[in-house]
C-alpha cells in the first residue's frame, strides 16, 4: 500500500528536494507540499497525508506551535526534518514531547554522496511512522506543563535491590518511554544502562532532560565509570555502550566500533555484555522501536538466567522491537508501559528477598 506523504517547509529548494528523495521510494507518494502551517492546514483536510513531515522554523507559525496544535485537533502522524533537529535537540525532545513520532534532520546539498543513504534512512522513518501509534493524549511532562528542564523531583529512597543491573533498549517512541520508565524508579533504583537510538549531540540532553525529571541521577556515559545504585547511565549517540567488570565492579565501557544492526549505540551490544557478564543478576527491558536491534541479545541474557520484559503492543508507538524479541522467546514477560517500572522493580526485590 502506497504511503501519502505531505512536506512542510519554508524553503522552497528544501521542498523540491524531500519531494524528490521521497519519491524515489516506490511504497512512497508526496501527495503535496506546503510552505507554511496554515497551508498546510488546509492541505491535510483535502489531502488526507497519511504521515507529515515538518520543518521546525516557518513564517506566520513555527513548527512546534503548529504540531501542538494539530495533536490537539487532528492527531497525525510526523516526522520532523529540519536543521533545528539537528543543531537543537531541546526543540526534538521538545517536539517529540508533543506526540512527533520520529525526527532526521536536513539533507545536506552540499554533499551528494551522503544523499542516497539519506533518502534511504528519511523513507524508513516515514514508514515507521506511517505505522506507528497515535499517542491521543500527551505525555505526562507536557500534560503537566513541566519545562523541558524543571527543578529534580524530591522522592524518598527506598532499598535498593542490590546486585541487580537494569539494561533497557529503545528506539522509535523511546524517548518517552524511557522517560515514563524512569518517572517510576527511586532515587536509590538499581544501576541502569540505556540504549535509545538516537544521533549524536541528542543523547546529552535527553540525559539531562531526564535527569530534570525524574528521582535517579541520570547522566550521559562517558565510559570508565563505576556503575553504581540510584544513576542512569545513557550511552552517547557517537558509541555502543558495554557493561565492564573491574575491581570488585562493574564500570561503563563506550566502543566505536562499527555499527550493529545498522545502529551504533546498538542495544544489542548492551544486552550481550550484561548476558556475558551479569548473567542473572541483569533485569532486560526492550521497549517500542522499529526493527529488531537488541532481540537476540536479549535471548542470549534470558538464557544466562536474567529477567527479561518486552513492551506490549497496545502501549509500543512501534510494536518492532519488542515483537521480534518476543517472537525468538526473549521476553519472559510482556508488560504494558504504566506497569514496567513496578513489575521490573517486584522482580529485583524479589531476587535478592
Amino acid at each position: 500500500m502506497t504511503i501519502k506523504v505531505l512536506v512542510v517547509d519554508d524553503s522552497a529548494l528544501m521542498r523540491k528536494l524531500l519531494t524528490e528523495l521521497i519519491s524515489a521510494a516506490p511504497d512512497l507518494e508526496v501527495v503535496g507540499s506546503a510552505p507554511d502551517a496554515h497551508a498546510a492546514r488546509e492541505m491535510i483536510k483535502t489531502l488526507n497525508p497519511d504521515v507529515l513531515t515538518l520543518d521546525v522554523q516557518m513564517p506566520r507559525m513555527d513548527g512546534l506551535e503548529f504540531l501542538e496544535r494539530l495533536m490537539r485537533l487532528r492527531p497525525t502522524r510526523v516526522v520532523m526534518v529540519s536543521a533545528f533537529t539537528e543543531a537543537g535537540s531541546e526543540t526534538t525532545l521538545r517536539a517529540l514531547e508533543l506526540g512527533a513520532i520520529d525526527f532526521i534532520g536536513k539533507p545536506r546539498a552540499d554533499n551528494p554522496a551522503a544523499i542516497s543513504e539519506y533518502a534511504d534512512e528519511l523513507a524508513e522513518k516515514i514508514r515507521g511512522a506511517a505505522s506507528a501509534r497515535l499517542r491521543r493524549e500527551p505525555s505526562r511532562s507536557v500534560a503537566a506543563a513541566t519545562p523541558v528542564f524543571a527543578a529534580k523531583p524530591t522522592v524518598a529512597p527506598r532499598t535498593s535491590a542490590a546486585g541487580n543491573i537494569i539494561f533497557v533498549g529503545a528506539s522509535t517512541g523511546g524517548t518517552e518511554a524511557i522517560k515514563d520508565l524512569l518517572l517510576g524508579f527511586p532515587a536509590d533504583c538499581p544501576p541502569t544502562l540505556v540504549v535509545q537510538h538516537m544521533p549524536e549531540g541528542f543523547t546529552a540532553s535527553f540525559a539531562k532532560r531526564l535527569d530534570s525529571l525524574c528521582a535517579p541521577r541520570v547522566v550521559e556515559a562517558q565510559g570508565g565509570e563505576r556503575v553504581e545504585p540510584g544513576t542512569v547511565y545513557v550511552a552517547p549517540g557517537h558509541s555502543h555502550l558495554r557493561i565492564r567488570r573491574q575491581a570488585g565492579g562493574y564500570v561503563t565501557e563506550l566502543l566505536s566500533t562499527p555499527p550493529v544492526n545498522r545502529h551504533r549505540p546498538s542495544v544489542e551490544v548492551l544486552f550481550d555484555s550484561a548476558a556475558e557478564l551479569v548473567g542473572r543478576n541483569a533485569l532486560g527491558v526492550i521497549l517500542t522501536g522499529m526493527g529488531k536491534d537488541g532481540a537476540q541479545g536479549l535471548l542470549r541474557m534470558r538464557q544466562a538466567g536474567a529477567r527479561t520484559f518486552g513492551q506490549d503492543e497496545a502501549s509500543s508507538v512501534v510494536y518492532g522491537m519488542p515483537r521480534e524479541a518476543a517472537l525468538v522467546g526473549a521476553v519472559e514477560e510482556v508488560v504494558s508501559l504504566d506497569n514496567m517500572a513496578r513489575k521490573v522493580l517486584a522482580s529485583a526485590a524479589r531476587s535478592v528477598a
